[in-house]
């Protein structure tokens, strides 16, 4: 029984092992044929012509031995007359005169030239289509130099787009080009909507995922002037990004990269992969700062955002030889159009509102300008400080303080984090909360209180919103809803705060966090003080930073608690209410208080509405203003 089903098994095996041809001399041909063919449309041109070419070859060969055409051309002349008849249908018109055995050759050849006309045409309307298509999905390589390259895709692009197309305004030829794994008719028509005036500047757009090296080469960022990594967003945004700057580092040196990071664990790993060429900001504590510092004063947020955008002015270096020797507080009256806020030094660390008797030496200035251009020719300062108006009121606002904050989100527990940073000791802090389950860090200066509420209900707010409170600040469920849920139970609890506080001077400052720039216009209806933009604030440091690297330095500085900040300070404390004063004056005036005057808030055109509240950033030294109760002095000083 086992022999017979082991002959059973070896006969149907060799039953079912099939037969193999050896390729013959006809398959190779084959083969050869069909891969010339694959290669698109020039081997399918190349095809055609080859046909053309044997057809008229064929069709001569046979006039020439039968002697079809009258008048015995030469063969050079019958192989030019049957091309011609092969690709124009209308030259057998032409053969009324000969004979009847020469018109039908002809028109033979004719025929068959249609049908290889035809081919042609059809063939090269596929490869343009095939072009076409092919451009439509941005798979070409950039063939562009010193241009700014912006990998990733997110809300933040608009924004950066338009400030770069702002600050680009002063070049030639100036160049954006973005990469994101999207597609680019999307892009580019999502980018024509939102951004429509580009002040010149050339935008194109390429399909690709940043990560991929192949992809990543389209944009040509090794030419470029800076690069510019979006957080993508979704659960884990971070490990894009890095991944991204292992792309960008691979080749070794290029040029700057600028860079968001959404989670401050993870900077250390993208310091790692960016080394010195990779400039990052920490998306939560940037935002984070930006509330608590606007929330201490009204007006703020339009500071911070006058100095962090292209529209205006805004923070560049300069280095003046004449101005080599002299002291930091001779160099603040020394022009007439450029505010000196501080000093960059040999290592590029900036020192913003240095002591008033330090030597500038061989740093650069740190100044405020409308645009870098101005600084070429920048006009020294005739005007004078008039020590009449000059108050000697010496005030000071160190005193605990009392702050609410409705919501919470990721943000939340650095905001808390900074207010308590900024506090005096024996502040108060109650946090009003609907969602979310609130971690409070270590605390030194505040206590905190936490309760649960709804915070779109007006009931629930009123047992809290006060009118002698210092500051209310209201954070996005962002974590809870989608963006324009969160903002708009945002913007409902804003118009409760506002109603609940009223129109009275004196009372807190409202900041709130708006996710979409959209809800702004929408956000002073409700007459709120300032609303940072978690996004767009984002987007205005990231474009700061491709034009020029130093300024990280500058922000550092700027944001951090233990450094100089802004501060909007009553007037009186620098000149006398009720008189006239050039800004000069102020200026003087704020510097024997050893800080550094660089703008000015009329409490007259706080309620314009056009988003500045009245704010006046860098006037001229010798613009005068009339000093009104209320108006507050823009200055860099310590706590």
């Amino acid at each position: 029984m086992r022999q017979r089903t082991k002959t059973a098994m070896a006969q149907g095996g060799a039953t079912r092992t099939p037969t193999v041809r050896a390729a013959g001399r006809w398959d190779r041909l084959h083969y050869w044929f069909d891969n010339s063919m694959s290669r698109g449309t020039p081997a399918l041109v190349a095809w055609l012509a080859i046909a053309t070419l044997v057809l008229i070859i064929v069709f001569s060969v046979f006039v020439a031995v039968f002697n079809l055409a009258s008048g015995s051309p030469d063969f050079g002349h019958q192989l030019l007359n049957s091309l011609f008849h092969s690709l124009d249908p209308g030259t057998v018109a032409g053969d009324g005169g000969a004979s009847w055995r020469y018109i039908f050759t002809m028109l033979a050849l004719t025929v068959a030239g249609l049908f290889i006309v035809s081919a042609l045409i059809g063939v090269i309307a596929t490869g343009i289509d095939a072009k076409l298509s092919d451009l439509r999905r941005g798979r070409s390589v950039v063939i562009e130099k010193d241009h700014t390259v912006i990998l990733g895709w997110s809300d933040a692009v608009f924004t950066i787009v338009s400030e770069l197309a702002i600050a680009n305004e002063s070049r030639r030829r100036a160049v954006i080009v973005v990469l994101a794994d999207r597609d680019k008719v999307e892009m580019e028509d999502e980018l024509r909507e939102k951004v429509p005036d580009l002040h010149g500047t050339k935008v194109i757009c390429r399909s690709g995922s940043p990560i991929d090296l192949g992809d990543l080469e389209l944009c040509s960022h090794h030419s470029a002037r800076s690069v510019i990594v979006l957080s993508p967003g979704g659960d884990d945004p971070d490990s894009e990004v890095i991944k991204t700057l292992l792309a960008l580092t691979h080749a070794g040196d290029g040029p700057p990269i600028v860079a968001e990071i959404q989670d401050p664990q993870n900077l250390e790993a993208a310091r790692m992969v960016g080394r010195e060429r990779a400039v990052l900001v920490d998306k939560r504590e940037t935002v984070a700062r930006l509330i608590v510092q606007t929330s201490r004063q009204s007006g703020a947020a339009a500071v911070y955002t006058e100095l962090f955008d292209f529209d205006g002015d805004e923070i560049y270096f300069h280095t003046d030889a004449a101005l080599a020797g002299s002291t930091y507080g001779e160099t603040l009256l020394a022009f007439e159009d450029v505010t000196v806020i501080g000093l960059l030094d040999q290592d590029g660390v900036a020192r913003l509102n240095p002591p008033q008797d330090t030597v500038v030496g061989s740093d650069e200035l740190i100044v405020v300008v409308e645009d870098d251009s101005a600084l070429t020719n920048a006009g020294r300062s005739t005007a004078t400080v008039d020590d009449a108006v000059i108050s000697g009121f010496q005030g000071r606002d160190e005193t605990p303080s009392h702050a609410l904050l409705i919501g919470w989100n990721e943000r939340a527990a650095a905001v808390v984090r900074e207010l308590d940073a900024y506090a005096e000791p024996g502040s108060e802090l109650v946090i009003l909360t609907e969602f979310g389950v609130p971690v409070l860090p270590a605390l030194v200066n505040l206590t905190a209180t936490i309760e649960r509420g709804r915070t779109t209900d007006r009931t629930a707010l009123q047992g809290h919103v006060r009118g002698d409170l210092n500051q209310v600040i209201v954070l996005c469920y962002s974590e809870q809803f989608p963006t324009q849920q969160a903002d708009a139970r945002t913007l409902v609890t804003l118009l409760h705060v506002r109603e609940i506080i009223g129109d009275e001077p004196g009372g807190p400052a409202v900041v709130s966090e708006m996710l979409d720039d959209r809800n702004r216009a929408l956000a002073e209806v409700a007459h709120v003080d300032d609303v940072i933009v978690s996004d767009q604030i984002l987007s205005l440091m990231l474009s700061q930073l491709s034009e020029d690297a130093r300024l990280a330095s500058v922000f550092a500085d700027l944001l951090d608690a233990d450094g100089a900040e802004i501060y909007l300070r009553p007037v009186e404390w620098y000149v006398t209410v009720g008189e006239q004063a050039s800004f000069a004056t102020i200026v003087g005036a704020a510097a024997r208080r050893g800080e550094t005057a660089l703008g000015y808030r009329s409490i007259a055109q706080s309620r314009s509405g056009d988003g500045t509240s009245g704010v006046r950033i860098n006037p001229a030294k010798s613009e005068l203003f009339a000093i009104e109760a209320g108006d507050r002095v823009v200055v860099l000083a310590e706590d």
